[in-house]
């Protein structure tokens, strides 16, 4: 692995960790508006996938995590040196992985706090680990449709 992605996969990790220790510590009295209507900070310990899903079924995470994580290690080194984008979209989804994982571990529920309202929806609370998990799959999407379209970012 080239150090630049070992650095944007601990960059994110360590980014991610510390964003929810300041939430643990400083929103577990409630929750902080910054835009009405649309944007709060709000504290939440889910112990299930997205929508609390399989809610508390720790051990199947802990086996699915560490079979996406291998997938997706094998999957970054059958990558061409050239694949730039897909390689830091998987960088970016293993360091999400991660981050969830860490706090599975450690604490039997992921910690949240990224609370939005879009368009009337209230979309249920995230944290920077499961953003750099959708940017990285949005990444990987968008280069397959540029490949597709035969545009071509490759170096």
């Amino acid at each position: 692995m080239k150090l630049k992605h070992v650095l944007i996969g601990i960059a994110t990790i360590l980014i991610d960790q510390i964003t929810k220790i300041a939430a643990a510590s400083s929103l577990s009295s409630g929750r902080i508006t910054m835009i009405p209507g649309f944007f709060r900070f709000t504290y939440a310990e889910n112990s299930g996938a997205a929508w609390s899903m399989l809610e508390g079924k720790m051990w199947f995470f802990y086996i699915i995590t560490v079979i996406a994580l291998i997938a997706m290690v094998m999957f970054y080194r059958n990558q061409a040196d050239s694949d730039e984008l897909i390689k830091v979209s998987l960088v970016l989804m293993m360091a999400g992985t991660i981050g969830n994982f860490i706090d599975r571990l450690c604490f039997q529920h992921v910690r949240d706090f990224l609370d939005f309202t879009i368009f009337g929806y209230d979309f249920p609370i995230f944290n920077v680990a499961d953003m750099a998990l959708c940017i990285g799959v949005f990444l990987i999407i968008v280069d397959v449709l540029l490949e597709n379209s035969g545009i071509t970012l490759k170096k």
